[in-house]
């Protein structure tokens, strides 16, 4: 007799420590707060809190806050590399993603003070040291805005 097993993927997450640990990104160019759902390096979640006390709104745009969409396509890149450094670290290499290019950007909607921003993050391909990444910018179940993030994976110095 058989027995038929099947495996569920176990999702993991990552918290701002880890974060930390993974981008050298820091405030005020940390874009991301946590990610959630991350499946190795296929797909995750970032999540970005919009306050109105970021240094950005004193000049995007004092009486009409609007996050900027460059650091929204930031967002959505720091989660990707967030989570090919996680699903990498077991090399024993200390590495750093850095950004190729972006195509197909779109901006649907603008993203405001009090909003959440889910940067949903799923892997086209990955050849060696460079990655290739459907990315889309979620706010209240609405896309705000969606991207291709090209990346390269390199060793950090020092």
């Amino acid at each position: 007799m058989t027995e038929d097993v099947t495996t569920a993927t176990e999702l993991g997450a990552m918290s701002l420590a880890e974060i930390l640990k993974s981008l050298p990104h820091r405030y005020p160019m940390l874009m991301i707060d946590r990610i959630i759902d991350i499946d190795g390096d296929e797909t995750a979640v970032g999540i970005k809190n919009v306050t109105f006390n970021e240094p950005i709104f004193q000049g995007h745009f004092p009486e009409n806050p609007i996050f900027p969409g460059v650091l929204i396509i930031e967002g959505m890149a720091q989660t990707a590399g967030a989570i090919v450094i996680k699903h990498d670290s077991g090399t024993g290499r200390k590495n750093i993603v850095l950004m190729l290019g972006v195509d197909k950007a779109k901006f649907r909607k603008p993203a405001i003070p009090g909003d959440k921003i889910e940067f949903h993050i799923a892997k086209i391909q990955r050849r060696r040291n460079v990655g290739r990444y459907e990315a889309r910018a979620i706010v209240d179940g609405a896309v705000i805005a969606e991207a291709e993030i090209t990346a390269m994976i390199v060793e950090a110095t020092s």
